[in-house]
């Protein structure tokens, strides 16, 4: 098959879309299938070109037997709600010729990968124009976020850019997300039921593990072997309510059993560092190399996922399933009946989004409790192993691809409308 990926995120980015859009590229074209990518140069999670790819603009380049396009992009040093609506447009307008150019190569599917919404005209057109399945993956619904927590503002653009999203959702063959609460806000913006598809983001399972002694990280941070870590470890970004974490490690500064690690990278770098300045009983990380993924996150005795509240079944945290692989509790800030509170049923504990104090019981509840922790690990490793493996669900999407190659629903569109 010929696959068209269209991410503004990709590989070598080593956090978020980024990376699960490199992954699965990268197994499609080790399967046998001929895979394109159309992508900007890397720059997150630290907002910056990535060192190497600022000039030529536009270039071509194949990494693990992908050919990846990439066409520019602007990438502002402080986005916000203005700045990252220019930023995604930036990209969509730029690599409009790139995916045109596509067409001469007759792709059987196009997918366009959500955020950025801007390119999913260009993708769909595309697929439209060469005859390819139009597929769109969605990933977070970053029109909803962006109003939810104030980044854009005003009835009349909310409710203008929300008919425009569902317009545009409502266009393609197939939409996919990663949760099944993502799945009914798809039905609610009018999506077909038999046009959508359940596609998580995923875990190597064989390459995170449960640690069998104690993580080399310890070590290197000076962390006692009889020490509880509570840590965090993913992007630094506005939606993860990060300043919750330092603000719980003052609360329990008077634990001197309970060490809290902070690793990462991201736009919220400067308010971090500036918060756990005086904090002894905090470590701040850098990202850390893939390969170093499990020692890292085997290093925690308790993981945090701290996320806002208005970001809520809008998105699935995509560093929860690595937390889950490693085999470790996971404490969240979320409410009840959220998809991440079900997920954490018998995986972790829920804590009250926005309220410190709440976390900070949470940490100091798995903390007294190695028995619990235990149990609650065991029964993490267990649901990513069967809800979060990389080869079963990467298997799932080549199928559905494969599937999706058989005669376009050339009449989808005209059908949804009509409904």
């Amino acid at each position: 098959m010929k696959i068209l990926i269209y991410s503004a995120n990709y590989a070598p980015e080593p956090t978020g879309i980024g990376k699960y859009s490199g992954e699965m590229a990268e197994w499609l074209a080790a399967q046998g299938h001929d895979v394109r990518v159309v992508a900007a140069p890397p720059y997150y999670p630290n907002w910056k070109i990535a060192e190497g790819y600022r000039w030529p603009m536009y270039r071509r380049e194949r990494i693990q037997n992908v050919d990846v396009w990439r066409a520019p992009l602007w990438v502002p040093a402080r986005p916000n709600g203005l700045k990252r609506i220019l930023h995604t447009l930036s990209f969509a307008i730029s690599s409009a010729p790139v995916m045109l150019r596509q067409l001469a190569w007759n792709p059987d599917v196009v997918l366009t990968v959500a955020p950025a919404l801007a390119c999913a005209p260009m993708g769909w057109l595309t697929a439209r124009l060469c005859g390819a399945t139009a597929w769109l993956h969605v990933q977070d619904f970053e029109v909803d976020v962006a109003f939810q927590m104030s980044m854009l503002k005003g009835r009349i653009l909310k409710n203008a850019t929300l008919w425009c999203e569902r317009h545009l959702l409502r266009r393609f063959d197939k939409v996919s997300t990663i949760s099944s609460k993502m799945m009914e806000k798809l039905r609610s913006k009018g999506v077909q039921p038999d046009a959508i598809e359940l596609f998580p983001n995923w875990v190597d399972t064989a390459g995170v593990n449960p640690l069998d002694k104690p993580s080399s990280y310890r070590e290197r941070l000076g962390i006692k072997p009889d020490q509880i870590v509570a840590m965090f470890s993913g992007t630094w970004g506005s939606k993860q309510d990060l300043p919750a974490i330092p603000a719980a490690a003052r609360l329990l500064a008077h634990r001197k059993d309970i060490v809290f690690v902070i690793c990462g990278d991201g736009v919220m770098r400067p308010a971090i560092e500036a918060a756990c300045a005086d904090l002894p009983n905090v470590r701040l990380l850098p990202l850390q190399p893939k390969e170093e993924l499990s020692e890292l996150l085997g290093m925690a005795d308790i993981h945090l996922l701290t996320q806002s509240a208005e970001a809520e079944d809008l998105v699935l945290p995509s560093k929860l399933t690595g937390m889950l692989s490693s085999g470790r509790p996971v404490v969240a800030t979320c409410h009840a009946h959220t998809e991440l509170a079900n997920v954490l049923t018998h995986c972790g504990i829920i804590a009250r989004p926005g309220c410190v104090s709440s976390l900070a019981q949470a940490v100091q509840v798995l903390a007294d409790a190695p028995a619990r922790r235990q149990e609650l690990g065991a029964h993490a490793r267990t649901y990513a192993e069967h809800s979060f493996a990389k080869e079963s669900i990467l298997a799932r999407w080549m199928g559905q691809f494969e599937m999706a190659r058989l005669p376009a629903a050339v009449g989808v569109y005209t059908e949804n409308e009509a409904n």
